[in-house]
């Protein structure tokens, strides 16, 4: 998000938390204290309203509302927490938004069960909202996103001060940065939010994995109110910068942010020249600059995005003239806020800060990989990068291995370094996300976790339920699988021996749905039912005790449904003769029947045949064939299926 308060992590903030004031405060007459705090909200002056709002008991829900928010703001999450949950709970004029504030300001309290329980109301207030569907595809892996991943190491910076530090760029050898440290001036402005000096631009020096003796980059392009952050061109010839609009008279009372470019020549830049869709009406900001300075990406609240601040690209002609804007698309962006944009070219890598994607904390540090203007894959950067504070404007160099970002987790916005240190992959992970009868499951989540680091990949199945990972030799992993109304899977594989490609498969089953379900003739029961699959023991035809669970369910589905018509096969593994096999699948056959028919109703419902060895497909049969299958491997051949004959509507209570 981005405004003119300190950090620029706030876009059009008092319009999307606070929309509607003056039609949700009908039931109740606004005091002239709620009037006032409504003026000091859109000049984000939080210390006003808080001081305005606090302590009373006759506020309206829009009151209650703006003394949440301005807690909120103002890092004082606790007592927001405790108004959120005053007026929350039923109170008339309560909105989803309010809901998905709420979840945020829990979560970064370290209330995770309790954000879960509201972002779950969310989602039902609002099923398409982007932010919900987000939620609803990763909230399995909050978890495994808080696994310490120890090829990420972060370090302080020094030059951190009791302002704030957020918004790195490089600039030929050395580092760009937006500070609001208090400075010698003599009249020192200051911002209506922290009461901290504006922003202006400085520069650091890189000694020993340090940043160091940070000086103002430029007295010419650091104006009066917010300058920053910046980008560059390669050479440094070429910086795009964010400025507060501070000509900005518009009615909405809110000083939308601007994109100023600046080119240097001759020892000093020139004039600033602002970016050609610069509006009053709307905020434009965080510039991130490709190498050759031809190509520009940015977040604005532009009419038509998605909601929010959306990120975009524009690219440069050789005239010098802007492209028109390209919104990079839902797979990136949400009716929350999405900003401070930085695009690795060679790794094909863009990294940005998200409020409305689902994470840790508030702004969590996402990487989108591209493959040409085709988004690939979208993940949460994890822990110790993402906290369940701010976490946001990350930049790496141009291997991946190096970089910086900001965050909010030591009480105020500071920049830290990141080493990612790179795995030394040389084999290959492969296999199959499948349901237990051997059905290859799509769009399933597969994550890899290193036996001593953590989770360290993931990756969606393709349509035939496969993935692929790189991975190390003499390593032990675990696999686990993930996808909505499935159980969760898992596996282990170690790259131990010679072989460069090691297989693992991860099998999920079917979370089968209380509700009726309508069903085809001929459909397999246990698509219905959970039902596992029913074995018998070598040369036996009497019902072992697991068997018997099973065969339970079986007759449970049959009593909810009286007219429900089932026909069972039976087969044996491939050993013995055709002949012995064909009468032995014929008595399990008769013994599942036998047991079935003298617990249900209509007995004359369930029939059973064998059909020997016929489907016995893992190991060789027949003839002269030589096996070395294992007994596990016979053990699939003998079982027993269950169809449904009839078809119809199916309760499974």
């Amino acid at each position: 998000m981005i405004t003119n308060n300190i950090t620029m992590k706030n876009l059009i903030l008092p319009i999307m938390l606070l929309f509607g004031m003056s039609n949700l405060a009908s039931a109740q007459d606004t005091t002239a204290r709620e009037k006032r705090a409504n003026k000091d909200m859109f000049s984000y002056s939080y210390d006003k309203v808080i001081n305005s709002l606090e302590g009373r008991d006759d506020l309206t829900v829009d009151g209650q509302r703006s003394l949440a928010v301005s807690y909120h703001k103002m890092n004082q999450n606790l007592k927001s927490d405790s108004v959120y949950k005053t007026f929350i709970n039923g109170s008339t004029g309560v909105v989803p938004e309010d809901y998905f504030n709420y979840a945020m300001v829990l979560k970064m309290n370290g209330n995770y069960e309790q954000s879960v329980v509201w972002m779950d109301k969310f989602s039902s207030a609002k099923p398409n909202d982007l932010r919900a569907k987000d939620y609803q595809a990763n909230k399995l892996e909050y978890a495994n996103w808080l696994v310490q991943n120890k090829r990420h190491l972060i370090t302080r910076q020094s030059i951190n001060s009791e302002g704030s530090e957020f918004g790195p760029s490089y600039y030929k050898d050395r580092v760009v940065f937006a500070s609001s440290r208090p400075t010698s001036k003599v009249f020192e402005r200051e911002d209506n939010w922290h009461n901290l000096p504006y922003l202006d631009l400085y520069i650091s020096t890189v000694k020993n994995e340090q940043l160091e003796k940070p000086e103002y980059f430029n007295s010419d392009l650091n104006g009066k109110y917010n300058d920053g952050p910046a980008s560059f061109n390669k050479e440094g010839t070429f910086i795009a910068f964010t400025r507060n609009n501070h000509r900005d008279k518009s009615k909405d009372r809110v000083v939308e942010l601007q994109i100023m470019f600046s080119k240097f020549a001759n020892d000093k830049w020139s004039e600033p020249e602002p970016f050609y869709l610069n509006d009053p009406a709307y905020s434009i900001g965080h510039p991130a600059l490709s190498a050759d300075g031809n190509t520009m990406y940015f977040t604005s609240d532009i009419p038509g995005g998605f909601g929010g601040g959306d990120l975009y690209k524009v690219t440069r002609n050789k005239d010098g003239e802007w492209s028109k804007p390209i919104n990079l698309g839902n797979q990136i962006n949400t009716e929350g806020d999405e900003a401070f944009p930085f695009f690795e070219a060679n790794s094909q890598k863009l990294l940005f800060s998200s409020d409305g994607r689902y994470g840790i904390g508030g702004l969590d540090i996402f990487v989108a990989e591209f493959n040409g203007p085709a988004v690939v894959k979208v993940y949460n950067a994890g822990f110790p990068i993402n906290t369940q504070f701010d976490d946001f404007s990350a930049i790496t160099d141009a291997t991946f291995t190096t970089g910086y970002f900001a965050t909010s987790r030591g009480g105020s916005d500071d920049i830290y370094s990141l080493t990612i240190i790179p795995a030394d992959f040389n084999k290959k992970l492969n296999g199959l996300a499948l349901e237990k009868k051997g059905k290859p499951l799509a769009n399933t989540m597969v994550t890899l976790y290193h036996d001593k680091v953590g989770a360290i990949d993931s990756s969606l199945t393709a349509a035939d339920g496969a993935y692929s990972f790189n991975v190390n030799t003499n390593t032990q992993y675990r696999l686990t699988g993930t996808k909505a109304t499935y159980t969760y899977g898992s596996n282990t594989a170690s790259t131990f021996g010679s072989d460069s490609i090691v297989y693992a498969n991860v099998i999920l089953s079917k979370i089968y749905s209380p509700e009726p379900i309508k069903v085809e003739p001929k459909s397999d029961l246990a698509e219905v039912v959970e039902l596992n699959t029913i074995y018998f023991d070598l040369d036996k035809h009497n019902l072992r005790s697991d068997a018997k669970i099973e065969l339970d369910k079986v007759v449970k589905v049959m009593n909810n449904n009286p007219e429900l018509i089932i026909a069972l096969r039976s087969h044996t593994d491939c050993r013995a003769s055709e002949k012995y096999n064909q009468l032995l699948s014929d008595r399990r056959a008769k013994s599942t029947v036998n047991y079935i028919r003298a617990r249900i109703t209509k007995p004359s419902r369930i029939s059973g045949k064998g059909y020997g060895e016929a489907l016995s497909r893992d190991c060789p049969c027949g003839g002269d064939a030589i096996t070395d299958c294992s007994e596990d491997q016979y053990q699939l051949g003998r079982n027993t299926e269950f169809t449904i004959v009839n078809g119809g509507v199916i309760a499974n209570k």
